[in-house]
């Protein structure tokens, strides 16, 4: 069975890609993930707030401002949260980049203008394949408007875009007060592919220890959330789509092609149950699209879009009041 797909401007093998996550951390995993059918991986964000603190460090060093730099640092998480630093996350990238044969995309996590976005010329310079920027903004200003984030947010995306000559993808939250819209502009600014949708850990509340609690994985609920929005935007930009939270199974990976995807990125599936499972759910998947006579999974991919599904009003208010009433009914 046929299962190429195009994403990124990369000819894959097939959509099953090994999102951003811990993964990338350890080589020999790298390596599993390729023997296992990986055909590219994302690593693991390099963070805005790791980059600022290193040039502080080295301001500091220059300049001896030491109670303005242990201000300034307090603002910041501590290197011991994050797993690599900056000089690291390339070095890091590089071996990647020698131990496997598949395409290797950078990472770049960040929300507003400023030196950090060089990086992405390092990563670029580091051997990267492509780079992923992920746009992990949550608004907590109650003075800043919602023009005001996204205007900040594409001048990030214009300044990466200019700074690198690699494919860009970019990857969104969904809190976005026009999805459709932004994606558009994204869209003008040439970004190669658009990622939906960055996952904003939870927090959850210990009323007995008083501790604020994070659940990091995903579960299948939440694909669907994404399968509307690619349905939404399947057929009608230039960049590529990817889902990324939710899929677990070989299904989950169908709805979302037939949805609108060109990459389907899985991480907690493969960190709960390990990189060998790539090939499971790549093997059901081939399994499913013959046992259903497609020639190809090009055949399927947006087959279920607005614009291609026989009720685009499902996607759509209208099926917001049809629900309604057909719970009423059946009561």
């Amino acid at each position: 069975m046929n299962l190429a797909t195009t994403y990124m401007n990369f000819e894959l093998a097939h959509p099953l890609i090994p999102g951003a996550s811990p993964l990338t951390d350890n080589l020999d995993t790298v390596r599993r993930l390729e023997d296992a059918g990986a055909p590219m991986l994302v690593m693991h964000s390099l963070f805005e707030e790791q980059i600022v603190r290193e040039e502080l460090a080295v301001n500091r060093a220059l300049e001896e401002g030491g109670e303005a730099f242990a201000e300034a640092l307090s603002y910041l998480p501590s290197p011991s949260e994050f797993k690599l630093g900056p000089h690291e996350y390339l070095e890091h990238l590089g071996r990647i980049k020698a131990a496997v044969s598949i395409p290797v995309i950078g990472s770049l996590n960040g929300t507003s203008p400023g030196g950090w976005l060089t990086y992405a010329r390092c990563i670029e310079q580091a051997g990267a394949d492509g780079l992923e920027l992920n746009l992990y903004d949550l608004a907590t200003d109650l003075e800043e408007t919602g023009a005001a984030i996204e205007q900040r947010t594409l001048r990030v995306v214009a300044a990466v875009r200019e700074a690198v000559s690699i494919p860009l993808a970019v990857k969104l939250s969904p809190f976005y007060s026009s999805i459709a819209n932004f994606a558009r502009r994204l869209d003008a600014l040439g970004v190669d592919a658009i990622v939906l949708f960055n996952r904003f850990y939870q927090p959850d509340i210990d009323v007995e220890q008083l501790e604020v609690l994070r659940v990091n994985l995903s579960s299948p609920a939440e694909l669907l959330l994404r399968l509307r929005w690619l349905a939404i935007l399947s057929g009608r930009l230039k960049a590529s789509l990817a889902v990324t939270g939710g899929v677990h199974s070989a299904q989950d990976a169908i709805k979302a092609v037939m949805a609108g995807a060109h990459g389907v990125q899985m991480v907690s599936a493969l960190l709960r149950r390990g990189p060998d499972y790539l090939k499971d759910v790549r093997d059901q998947l081939g399994r499913w699209l013959e046992e259903h006579e497609y020639e190809s999974l090009r055949q399927m991919q947006g087959s279920m879009s607005l614009l291609r599904c026989d009720n685009p009003r499902a996607y759509e208010r209208a099926n917001y009041v049809a629900i309604l009433q057909s719970w009423e009914e059946s009561r």
